[in-house]
């Protein structure tokens, strides 16, 4: 089996902006599956589990300081289920996609992975432009709908289109992602 990157982008939100209200009802029907599927992909030695999140323009912004902005944001309930673990790469962004500007394909080649699982917000946004460059680094996609958020229901599922039509993606929900493997005796690695 080829080995996965379970990428979570832009989760740790204040939802302190223009869409906040429309965003954060749609990422209320994701959470409490994007949380049980993060912790599946923890557990697992054959996932590395990678957090990318916007930095809101403060290039001196911590992971801490990110965590802690969201909680005290507007909608601490939907941070708290999909908090990034310690033991887990986290990496800030400037930009729309998770490759830009950022270590992640360095991460990803050295960790030889084949594979990337994204999931987070926006799916017309950061999760679609993510999957683009994904793609044309020739990493495969899979991206389950029900584990990333829109701010636009219609957008959303276009995006989600595009993405498995023109750039190979598997779209499929968040139970078939992650298919059973053997935990390993030694326990995790990183």
């Amino acid at each position: 089996m080829a080995r996965v990157a379970m990428i979570v982008i832009d989760m740790l939100n204040p939802y302190r902006h223009q869409d906040a209200e429309r965003l954060g009802g749609s990422v209320a029907s994701i959470v409490k599956e994007l949380g049980g599927l993060i912790a599946r992909a923890h557990e697992r030695d054959d996932v590395d589990l990678i957090y990318v999140n916007d930095n809101y323009g403060d290039f001196a912004a911590t992971r801490e300081d990110l965590v802690a902005r969201a909680l005290a944001g507007d909608r601490p309930d939907l941070v708290e289920p999909v908090l990034p673990p310690r033991d887990c790469p986290f990496l800030p962004k400037v930009r729309h996609s998770a490759f830009y500007g950022t270590s992640l394909e360095y991460l990803l080649r050295a960790q030889g992975v084949e594979s990337v699982l994204l999931t987070g917000q926006v799916t017309e946004q950061c999760v679609l432009y993510s999957a683009l460059d994904a793609y044309i680094r020739q990493f495969a996609i899979m991206v389950p709908p029900d584990c990333v958020a829109a701010i636009h229901p219609d957008l959303g599922r276009a995006a989600l289109r595009m993405m498995e039509r023109n750039m190979s993606a598997r779209v499929v929900p968040a139970a078939r992602c992650l298919p059973p493997a053997a935990r390993s005796s030694a326990g995790r690695r990183r």
